[in-house]
């Protein structure tokens, strides 16, 4: 049993190991990108929308609406960041039910990119909304003496992303594996349920938590009027 898809390989291309968490990520993007083109291929106003183009549109006015409730306010760009993540990691997740697949979200290596991008994509929402000066204004609000501790809370932020989706995925995975390993005939299907169940809320968890720290950064200030995003 390993604790991480790092430790598998599954071939070298070029003299480059390419492991476990490296192939299914590209799996995974792959499948977002082809299943995409082929529901939207025909996205015409005369096309009448077939099931899969109802699904999707479901799933993108779902995220639409989470996203306004937590940050008010017409945000197109908004809407494809935390929408792509949450469509990364929710089908990483849902993959685990697939025999021999490998989740990319039980690597640390994984989470710990997909939390360094909400922290460039923070002050980068941010200096959008705000402008350079306004966004580092906030680093000194209410006061000055708040700068270290405003700047160790934005880390902390991106660290405990990436530990939480990690620890998640990572540990419902080792104990599914020993309860197999206890009673293989039985625990699979509840296993199984358990993991799209505890797949889906991870997910939706990690995009919401990316959608508020973005929120925070552009929400606006009693001194400094706010761009509205794109």
């Amino acid at each position: 049993m390993t604790l991480s898809p790092d430790e598998t390989l599954i071939f070298t291309l070029w003299g480059i190991a390419i492991n476990a968490t490296i192939f299914y990520t590209w799996v995974v993007m792959a499948l977002l990108v082809v299943v995409s083109m082929l529901i939207t291929r025909n996205l015409r106003p005369d096309v009448p929308p077939n099931r899969w183009r109802i699904t999707l549109e479901v799933i993108v006015q779902g995220i639409q609406g989470q996203i306004a409730e937590v940050a008010p306010g017409p945000s197109r760009y908004l809407l494809y960041y935390a929408g792509t993540l949450f469509l990364f990691v929710a089908v990483s997740n849902l993959l685990l039910v697939v025999p021999g697949f490998e989740p990319p979200t039980a690597s640390l290596s994984t989470t710990t990119a997909l939390a360094l991008s909400v922290l460039i994509a923070v002050p980068l929402f941010g200096i959008t909304s705000r402008g350079l000066g306004g966004y580092l204004k906030t680093y000194v609000e209410p006061s000055f003496i708040m700068l270290p501790f405003n700047i160790i809370s934005e880390f902390s932020r991106g660290i405990s992303l990436a530990i939480r989706l990690y620890g998640n995925i990572m540990s419902g995975a080792v104990i599914a594996a020993i309860l197999l390993g206890v009673a293989p005939f039985f625990f699979p299907v509840v296993m199984d349920v358990l993991g799209l169940l505890t797949g889906m809320i991870q997910a939706y968890i990690f995009a919401i938590l990316a959608t508020v720290y973005i929120a925070s950064a552009t929400a606006p200030s009693p001194s400094q009027p706010q761009k509205e995003l794109p």
